[in-house]
């Protein structure tokens, strides 16, 4: 009898356990496919009026609400009148706000034709009758470093259109942005210091649930670590610590916050332990021979990314040998 209630026990738990998966499954897979007639195009709504946009470049993340639209990253200069000809079948409000996480091409190409067709939401809008007291051009908001770059001159030009640049640049640790106004909800840039670059942002909506990356985390690819821009391999995975600080599980690492990253699939905590944990081993590899004094091309040689290279090598101009180079470097000068 005690051996059958012990069975019992075991296959109860064993059920609520497979119980328990079934619906994390189930959460996770909380983007719901959107049509939409821009061809090439791929709208994704991932949780109440935030969408993840990609076609564009880089990833896209869309919030709509009652007054006006919030984007982050804009996608390249090529598809600005895609990207814009999509949010405009979302809503046909202005937009207001344009967060940038990195100032890659990729992720800031789109910003001027954006501004020109958007518009700031003065501050007194719950008490107006509508948005048409804003002013010309929305918020662009980026850490300063981006500001910094985007001006920057390069040659006789900048190295973006004036309409481009960031508007409202933060530089501390973290900015708030009250675009909760009728409708929508906060939002909230954390800076991620010496990672993919120096001026990196991961952006999370509160309410909703939802981390944007930027190129912070993909799943197509290595980590980027531009070295000529201030970027780190330790600095990329205390920033892919940070998002799993942020993100809270439905069960087992699955479900619960939805990440939308710089490039690539909707995702969850638990891909982004993966990722984390695959740029920790490798970086750790690495490290150890650079403590025994080998030099570049022996590391490279000894192949520290071969496990990982038919997942992240594939389809893509980031070669594991640069990434293998840019770790060393980081390293070497640690």
């Amino acid at each position: 009898m005690k051996a059958r209630s012990l069975f019992a026990v075991a296959l109860a738990v064993a059920l609520l356990g497979s119980l328990e998966l079934a619906r994390a499954q189930t959460n996770r897979n909380t983007g719901t496919a959107v049509k939409t007639a821009v061809a090439g195009m791929h709208l994704l709504k991932v949780r109440d009026n935030v969408y993840m946009l990609t076609g564009a470049g880089g990833n896209i993340t869309v919030l709509t609400f009652t007054d006006g639209v919030l984007v982050v990253d804009t996608g390249s200069a090529a598809m600005a009148d895609k990207v814009l000809a999509v949010i405009k079948e979302l809503s046909d409000k202005p937009i207001a706000h344009v967060i940038n996480t990195s100032a890659d091409p990729d992720h800031v190409g789109g910003n001027e034709k954006l501004s020109l067709s958007g518009r700031r939401i003065p501050r007194d809008i719950i008490a107006a009758a509508d948005a048409s007291g804003g002013s010309e051009g929305p918020m662009i908001i980026a850490h300063e470093n981006v500001a910094n770059r985007m001006s920057a001159p390069s040659g006789n030009q900048p190295a973006a259109p004036l309409r481009a640049w960031p508007t409202d640049p933060y530089h501390f640790e973290y900015k708030k942005l009250s675009a909760h106004l009728r409708g929508g909800e906060p939002v909230e840039l954390f800076y991620e210091a010496a990672a993919h670059t120096d001026g990196d942002s991961i952006v999370w909506f509160r309410r909703s649930d939802i981390i944007m990356t930027g190129e912070i985390f993909t799943t197509t690819n290595y980590p980027v670590i531009d070295l000529a821009k201030g970027g780190t391999i330790n600095g990329v995975i205390k920033a892919l610590n940070h998002v799993l600080d942020l993100a809270f599980p439905f069960s087992r690492s699955e479900g619960g916050t939805m990440i939308v990253p710089g490039k690539g699939r909707l995702c969850d905590m638990a891909d982004v332990g993966y990722y984390r944990d695959m740029v920790t081993i490798i970086r750790d590899r690495v490290q150890n021979m650079v403590n025994k004094g080998m030099t570049l091309q022996q590391v490279k040689a000894a192949n520290p990314t071969l496990d990982y290279d038919p997942r992240y090598a594939a389809k893509t101009a980031w070669t594991p040998d640069m990434f293998v180079e840019a770790v060393y470097n980081t390293l070497q000068k640690k």
